[in-house]
């Protein structure tokens, strides 16, 4: 005990006899905004009201073992998903990690579990063609922005945050500086995901559309809907959006289901096939690297890989005669090699 105190390294142990729940009131108020968007900081609450507090929230912090939390995690995935699982946990964690910091204890026994929910296969993301864009934006209430999620890329709470001021006209581009996202029952409006604003450009066919939905709004006038409210994300099968996604697919038997963010999918899609290289896709999707979006969309650049061969080979010009030669008095060997 002296040695320990001497190190700085003691844990009193009357100071470990403390609810988990005594200290998740002060955690979760040091993650309200501002210092977490609203929208990151919710689930968080809803994580802590369902799954973490009807488990732990009379515990006391020195009777938790690290195998109780580890059987709790494989029960809780047994009905939820992985990331409902994931973000429970790091409630947990993150309530325990401040009395661990306190040096209430020693170590935090919902760190390093021996076993975490597997990630899932992905869904195979659906890609429109240029076709089934237009065909979705002629059966729709809203066609201006359905060609604008489709053909920037944008996310829905960037897109229905656009004011008047940023559209540039001149240069074609819409600048994204605010983020409008749907909290309960209220929208939010904060920055973007990357908390960095951006420029995206817009094609010419799209200008006179948008110059129409600009028309009698003053600057600061947003740029869909009437202008002064956001634009609510209709998740509903009766909503403006999936009614337009049934009447497309009426017309158009292969037309798959999609959603408002699956149209930022189709702008990667049709971004890559018009020739736009990673970097710009990047840009344009407001990822926060390249690799990010390589990790997202490396389908997409499968046909890069089978034409970077081609490319080199039309470059590099004809073999020297000396090393053609070569090749061609080594022929037999390479054959029996490559046979």
């Amino acid at each position: 005990m002296t040695l320990s105190k001497s190190k700085g390294t003691y844990i009193d142990p009357a100071s470990s006899k403390i609810r988990v729940g005594d200290l998740a009131e002060a955690w979760l108020d040091s993650k309200r905004p501002p210092m977490m968007k609203p929208s990151s900081f919710q689930p968080l609450v809803l994580a802590w009201n369902a799954h973490v507090a009807p488990v732990w929230a009379d515990r006391d912090l020195s009777s938790i073992r690290r195998s109780e939390v580890q059987a709790w995690v494989a029960d809780l995935a047994s009905r939820r998903s992985r990331t409902v699982v994931l973000r429970a946990l790091g409630v947990l964690a993150g309530i325990i990690d401040t009395a661990v910091d306190d040096h209430r204890l020693e170590s935090n026994p919902a760190r390093n579990l021996r076993s975490l929910p597997q990630r899932s296969t992905p869904k195979r993301r659906p890609y429109l063609s240029h076709e089934q864009v237009q065909l979705l934006a002629a059966n729709a209430k809203h066609s201006t922005l359905v060609l604008v999620l489709a053909y920037t890329g944008l996310r829905w709470g960037e897109v229905t945050a656009l004011r008047v001021r940023n559209v540039d006209r001149s240069r074609r581009r819409l600048t994204v500086e605010e983020n409008a996202v749907l909290v309960g029952w209220e929208i939010h409006v904060g920055t973007p995901k990357t908390h960095e604003r951006r420029s995206v450009p817009y094609p010419e066919q799209l200008a006179p559309l948008i110059d129409e939905a600009c028309a009698g709004k003053p600057p600061e006038g947003l740029l869909f809907g009437n202008g002064v409210t956001h634009m609510k994300n209709e998740t509903d099968s009766s909503g403006w959006f999936a009614t337009a996604v049934r009447r497309a697919r009426a017309i158009d038997l292969l037309m798959p289901r999609v959603t408002p963010h699956d149209l930022r999918h189709t702008a990667a899609s049709l971004a890559v096939s018009s020739g736009a290289n990673v970097k710009a896709v990047q840009r344009m999707l407001g990822h926060a690297s390249a690799a990010m979006t390589l990790d997202t969309y490396a389908d997409l650049f499968d046909d890069d890989l089978d034409s970077v061969a081609k490319r080199m080979n039309d470059a590099m010009g004809d073999l020297p005669a000396s090393l053609d030669h070569k090749r061609r008095g080594g022929a037999s060997t390479n054959d029996q090699v490559c046979g």
